[in-house]
């Protein structure tokens, strides 16, 4: 092939090498992306996991007379991880062993010299490999217990505060065997109390000091194997040994997920010692994952499916606008005696040096993006063939009959055949057929895309735009007939263009509704699952932030308020299973158990009234007062169907209000995601005594900008003055350091959990995506039929004609085809997630919390914004394709192809 016809056709042979370097580029790029995210999101959900969730312990109890040496067991730990079942074994990271007696059966007492405070102390003993090596001794030595000696034992620097101990202090362990002597030896501070080592040695770092009379403290200590084995041995108190295994999250990736998940399963149904028991719940958590994963992948398959199915269509309207400009060349080579195979044989020479190259450096690109690839390389060949037949194969359609006289196409009105009329018929069932099959079975990826059930909403698109197209012709006849009427030509002759139906020109409109329902519907998947969110949030935290902690003082609102940034304050008390009881006296029965809450109805609406928070406290709280016998109160369903009109108590504190349902609501603002059984009471109505007040565990805040370290800091003076005033003695530290959690702050966190970066990529690639195909989609609808306009407007200028005048007859012809198509997707877009319901899987990116279908005022905005794009991109490929078009040449010439 000369160099000659490579310059001749460049033009279009580039717009199809672009079309399939994007394709290429799309097709191996966005796994890529969604897979590096998807391995992103795993790794950060389970390096957030409690300990107890994400490792796997082995743990089994024995009594003193069954073991010899606590120490023996150490041989375990690389022998039970060489058994955990594959892939586990390649994953495991860390590892310790353990051999521990806990708290609850061991009592510590000491009078040399004596421990300080009168609680009682719950004293447990751990020995644990790892230990020393994480730890800095700050006083005394670590623990070397001596046969038929004391057991030894280290405490924190926390604990030696706490009870007073020092090295050479004596202790007496008290089991319901007997008693064992112990000695302190050494005080340690950790090197990072972070490091999972200690895990299981936290009530020893940070002692559970007693809040109310009668409370223990609750502590442990750390000894060495033989420490712990006489403790064991003369107390009676049966030691749990434990082989723990912590899973590297870094090695994880969601390729492995299900075998993972599987192995996990079985490691937990193993018995792997006599009696033994496995404590993890990994498999639930990586189950989790994978249903958000499923989700966000089914949801980017169709949003992908969309994408291929405009670049697809952009691709073949870019071969026919090709073979239409060459419509004479291809009649004068039938003319002269070729054949069809050697007109296609032609033109693959000429798509065969570049189509396949295009490709190729679309996948390069794409190979160059973050993540993993785990697809094979079959689309980039389909695709490859097919952007390189496309032109020769429509290229001998074409050229089939040769036509001698050349015939004017605008004034010809093409009645569709029946093999077209039968196979958008075919595309109606499928796509019908489709949304049947997709609500009932669900568009579940966790076996593998289903290529059918993710084209779906493409194919329902499909079958939206060829109803538009079918419809079109009939309102813009109307509105021609109407036109005709105004004053001046251009209205008319852009409608009656427009109206005329030009197959090459409705090819791009079809193109276009596609590109814009595949925009619409990942921009309202995401605002719905944003909405969920925001709604989670506001349930979890009904204010700007919200502080909590283990007892506070019952003035320390007015502390708190002065904290600047600080606008209004509300007192919460919140605990869970607690007892509802008929209000019947001494025999009052008890009618099951709920999470009660107690909050100050006026003081809550102050604050939700300041944070702007989307709530609304009921009237019954707002307005109750003090002085009825029975408050109102609102109930979760669950909890009114066991008590329906009967006035019960609740227990608060240890005392019992009587309360009557006033309302019933599904959720309530500060009880907590998914909880079904719940009772929420007005504080300001329930009778307080000085003696006995109720004392807050929360408290609701407003204001902007609010010193979290002053109001911290104020927060734990309250809780160091109740927790004084309870043991009588002068507290350094609180039991529980109070926390705050800002509605901003969990919002953001609920948007880094999970698969959510696959969402935003679902979404971004949708919007973005969609958005650029529909303007190209629009300048193809210009360039098909741009030699015809051009000569129209060069035989209207010989009338007086402006330029102005020519670009506002293109906007004219543009604006019904612009504004039906983007109509038209963005209907299809709002309402495909209503159709597939809830064969998305959008629950699982919002817990707790219903999902409601929301469109976005923004995403209606973005539509508009795209048909004033699309007219723009008209004007603009109008202008580039007629730059240099002559007047006096389209006259005389006359030819058709302009």
């Amino acid at each position: 092939m000369s160099v000659r016809r490579f310059r001749a056709y460049g033009a279009h042979l580039g717009l199809l090498a672009v079309l399939g370097l994007v394709a290429a580029l799309l097709v191996t790029a966005a796994p890529r992306l969604a897979n590096g995210y998807g391995d992103r999101g795993l790794r950060a959900d389970v390096q957030r996991l409690p300990h107890l969730v994400r490792d796997v312990s082995i743990a089994v109890e024995q009594r003193p007379h069954d073991v010899t040496v606590a120490e023996a067991g150490q041989a375990a730990l690389d022998q039970h991880a060489e058994g955990l079942p594959q892939p586990l074994p390649a994953l495991i990271d860390r590892r310790w062993y353990a051999a521990g007696l806990p708290e609850e059966k061991l009592t510590a007492t000491g009078d040399d010299p004596p421990m300080d405070g009168g609680a009682t102390k719950l004293f447990g003993l751990r020995a644990q490999t790892g230990v020393p090596e994480a730890a800095v001794v700050v006083a005394g030595r670590w623990p070397r217990t001596q046969p038929g000696g004391p057991a030894e034992l280290a405490v924190s620097q926390r604990l030696s505060e706490t009870l007073s101990l020092r090295p050479g202090t004596r202790l007496r362990l008290t089991g319901p065997g007997g008693v064992a002597q112990a000695q302190v030896v050494g005080v340690f501070d950790p090197v990072d109390a972070d490091d999972p080592v200690w895990d299981d040695l936290k009530v020893g770092l940070e002692p559970v000091v007693p809040i109310e009379d009668g409370e223990p403290y609750v502590t442990r200590a750390v000894t060495d194997w033989a420490g712990l084995d006489g403790v064991a041995m003369a107390s009676g108190v049966p030691a749990v040994y434990s082989w723990r295994y912590r899973v590297d999250e870094h090695r994880l990736t969601t390729s492995t997920l299900a075998e993972v998940t599987a192995a996990v399963a079985e490691t937990r149904r193993t018995e792997w010692l006599p009696g033994s028991t496995v404590q993890t719940s990994l498999d639930f958590a990586l189950v989790r994952f994978a249903d958000q994963l499923n989700a966000v992948r089914a949801l980017l398959a169709v949003v992908q499916a969309g994408l291929i199915a405009s670049l697809l269509g952009l691709i073949l309207l870019a071969a026919r606008l090709a073979v239409q400009r060459r419509r004479d060349e291809l009649a004068l080579l039938r003319a002269r005696g070729a054949s069809l195979t050697a007109i296609g044989w032609r033109t693959l020479a000429e798509a065969a040096p570049v189509q396949p190259v295009a490709v190729l450096v679309g996948a390069l690109i794409g190979s160059r993006m973050p993540g993993r690839t785990d697809g094979g390389l079959w689309p980039l060949v389909l695709l490859a063939l097919l952007t390189t037949a496309v032109v020769p194969a429509l290229a001998m359609f074409s050229a089939r009959r040769v036509g001698t006289v050349a015939r004017r196409a605008d004034l010809i009105r093409q009645r569709p055949s029946v093999r077209r009329l039968t196979l958008e018929a075919g595309v109606l069932v499928l796509a019908v057929v489709g949304v049947l099959l997709l609500r009932r079975r669900g568009l579940d990826a966790a076996g593998g895309v289903d290529a059918y059930l993710s084209a779906v909403p493409v194919l329902v698109a499909v079958a939206a735009a060829l109803v538009a197209i079918r419809l079109l012709p009939w309102p813009l006849g109307l509105a021609g007939r109407l036109a005709g009427r105004a004053r001046g030509a251009l209205l008319f002759l852009g409608v009656a263009r427009a109206g005329r139906g030009d197959p090459v020109a409705l090819g791009p409109l079809a193109v276009l509704i596609v590109a814009v329902s595949t925009g619409v519907f990942g921009g309202v998947v995401t605002t719905t699952v944003a909405a969920a969110r925001d709604r989670a949030a506001t349930l979890t935290v009904p204010g700007d932030a919200l502080l909590t902690g283990y007892a506070f003082t019952p003035d320390a609102g007015a502390a708190l308020a002065e904290v600047p940034g600080v606008a209004a304050v509300a007192r919460v008390w919140v605990d869970s299973n607690r007892r509802l009881l008929s209000d019947d006296g001494p025999q009052a029965r008890l009618l099951g158990q709920a999470r009660v809450l107690v909050v100050d109805g006026p003081a809550f609406a102050e604050v939700v009234a300041h944070s702007g928070v989307d709530i609304d406290v009921p009237a019954a709280l707002r307005a109750a007062e003090r002085g009825d016998a029975a408050v109102p109160a609102v109930v979760s369903p669950q909890v009114a169907a066991d008590l329906g009109d009967a006035v019960v108590a609740a227990d608060v504190q240890g005392r019992l209000y009587g309360f009557r349902v006033a309302a019933v609501a599904d959720d309530f603002p500060g009880v907590g995601l998914g909880v079904e059984r719940f009772v929420v009471l007005p504080w300001q109505a329930l009778p307080e005594y000085a003696d006995t007040p109720i004392i807050p565990n929360q408290y609701l805040l407003a204001g902007d900008d609010i010193d979290q370290a002053r109001l911290l800091g104020v927060a734990d003076d309250a809780q160091r003055q109740r927790q004084s005033a309870v043991l009588g003695v002068a507290v350094t530290r609180p039991q529980l350091p109070a926390a705050v959690q800002t509605w901003r702050a969990y919002r953001e966190g609920l948007d880094r959990t999970g698969a959510n970066e696959v969402l935003t990529l679902a979404f971004t690639a949708g919007a973005a995506g969609g958005t650029a195909l529909a303007v190209l989609a629009v300048g193809f609808a210009v360039v098909a039929d741009a030699g015809g306009r051009g000569r129209m407007l060069s035989r209207l200028r010989t009338l007086g004609l402006s330029a102005a005048h020519g670009r506002r007859l293109l906007v004219y012809e543009l604006v019904p085809l612009v504004v039906v198509a983007a109509l038209t997707g963005a209907v299809v877009g709002a309402v495909l997630p209503r159709i597939l319901g809830p064969t998305l899987g959008l629950s699982a990116f919002a817990p707790g919390v219903p999902i409601r279908d929301h469109l976005d005022p923004l995403v209606v905005g973005g539509v508009l914004a795209l048909v004033v794009l699309g007219l723009a991109a008209g004007l603009l490929a109008e202008s580039l394709v007629n730059r240099r078009m002559r007047l006096g040449e389209v006259l005389r010439l006359g030819e058709e192809n302009g």
